[in-house]
C-alpha cells in the first residue's frame, strides 16, 4: 500500500488538498468523508504532527478543529508560540473509526496505513521546510522513529531528525510530546497533563528563537 502515485510533483498546498481527495493508497478512504491535508503557512518554522483526523476534522476537512485542536491552540499560546504561524497536519490523512450506534469511534491507524500515507508527509515537509517538528503522540513518533518509539521516554527533549526518513532539503530538530487529546482524557489529572504539554512546547519555543 502506498499513496505515492497520487502525490503530485512539486505541489502547492492547494494541489495537495485537491490530490488527497483522490488517494486510494489504503482502504481508509472508503469510510471517511474526505481526506484531510495539513493547514498553515508554507513555509513555516514549525510543523505540528498528530495522528489522524478525528470525527469533526473528517467532516470539516481541516486538521485540529475539534476539542483536541482547541487544547492545542491554547497550549501553543501559553508556550509563547503563535498557532497561526505553525503548520498543523497528521501522519494519516483519513479518519479511521468504527461505528457504534450513531457515533463514530476513533481507532488508531495501523502501521501499514501509516506507511501508506508517508508520501503525503514527505510532500508536506518539502513544502513547509520547518526548522522544527513537534510530534503529538505515539503514532506520530512511530511514523518517524519506528515501532520502538515511546513518547514518555523522549518527550521534552530535542531530537535529531531520523536518518531513516530522508529529506532532500532540510534537517529539522524533532520534539515529542503527548497528543492534546490526552488532556481531554486525563479527568482528575487534566491540569497536570495540560501543564506538561505546555512545558514541552516551551522547549520548542525556545529552540525556535535560536
Amino acid at each position: 500500500m502506498s499513496a505515492a502515485e497520487w502525490v503530485p510533483e512539486s505541489p502547492t498546498l492547494a494541489d495537495l488538498h485537491s490530490a488527497v481527495q483522490k488517494c486510494r493508497g489504503c482502504e481508509l478512504y472508503r469510510d471517511a468523508t474526505q481526506g484531510v491535508m495539513g493547514q498553515g503557512p508554507t513555509p513555516a518554522p514549525l510543523m505540528l504532527l498528530g495522528e489522524q483526523p478525528g470525527d469533526r476534522e473528517d467532516r470539516e476537512g481541516e486538521p485540529f478543529v475539534g476539542p483536541a485542536g482547541g487544547i492545542l491552540h491554547e497550549a501553543l499560546a501559553d508556550a509563547g508560540i503563535d498557532p497561526e504561524a505553525a503548520y498543523t497536519t497528521n501522519v494519516v490523512k483519513h479518519f479511521r473509526h468504527r461505528v457504534s450506534g450513531k457515533r463514530r469511534i476513533h481507532q488508531s491507524p495501523t502501521s501499514k496505513q501509516v506507511g501508506a500515507c508517508a508520501p503525503w508527509l514527505a510532500a508536506e515537509l518539502d513544502l513547509v521546510r520547518p526548522t522544527g517538528v513537534v510530534l503529538l503522540g505515539g503514532t506520530a513518533g512511530k511514523a518517524l522513529f519506528g515501532s520502538s518509539f515511546r513518547v514518555g521516554e523522549a518527550r521534552g527533549h530535542l531530537l535529531e531528525w531520523p536518518e531513516a526518513i530522508a529529506t532532500s532539503t532540510l534537517d529539522p530538530w524533532v520534539l515529542a510530546t503527548t497528543h492534546p487529546s490526552a488532556v481531554l482524557r486525563a479527568e482528575d489529572e487534566r491540569q497536570a497533563t495540560y501543564d506538561g504539554l505546555v512545558a514541552d512546547l516551551k522547549v520548542a519555543a525556545k529552540a525556535l528563537e535560536k
